[in-house]
């Protein structure tokens, strides 16, 4: 006689069978071609925020952050200058609440996220192209900076 344990996973295997089998009955999407499938989007940086974050909400009560990253180049010029990349994050929800909060001038992130590129027609029809990084999750790297205290 099989024991009560057995019996639940005959049931469970039963039920992951049925599932798997109505799967594989639903129409399957065609992959486009050349694409090779799912792409990949993904953009880890580190740098030091150019200025305050710009908290905002939108029509819908939506939380949204803004800032530039000023993101370090690995080398250095003939002249021995190094050069930055400025690079425009966003977040959203409660990441852009917590953005908000707790980041200033200065501090030093981790921004892990994808890079969205957005087409926008002028006034002119000219065609302008305008890309940020949409973070799913940011790093604090550094200590916050403790406001300076006047002492009498």
């Amino acid at each position: 006689m099989p024991r009560q344990g057995q019996v639940q996973e005959t049931e469970q295997e039963l039920e992951g069978r049925e599932e798997e089998q109505q799967r594989e009955d639903q129409p399957r999407e065609e992959q486009p071609r050349g694409g090779g499938g799912r792409g990949i989007n993904q953009i880890t940086l580190v740098g030091r925020l150019t200025r305050d974050p710009d908290l905002r909400v939108t029509e819908a009560g939506v939380p949204r952050a803004w800032f530039l990253l000023a993101v370090p180049r690995p080398f250095a010029a003939k002249d021995g200058e190094r050069d930055a990349d400025f690079i425009s994050i966003v977040s959203w929800r409660q990441l852009a609440t917590v953005v908000g909060e707790h980041l200033t001038k200065g501090r030093l992130v981790g921004v892990t996220g994808r890079l969205q590129v957005s087409t926008l027609d002028d006034g002119n029809g000219n065609r302008r192209f305008s890309a940020e990084v949409v973070a799913d999750q940011i790093v604090f790297l550094d200590a916050p900076r403790k406001a300076a205290t006047a002492e009498s």
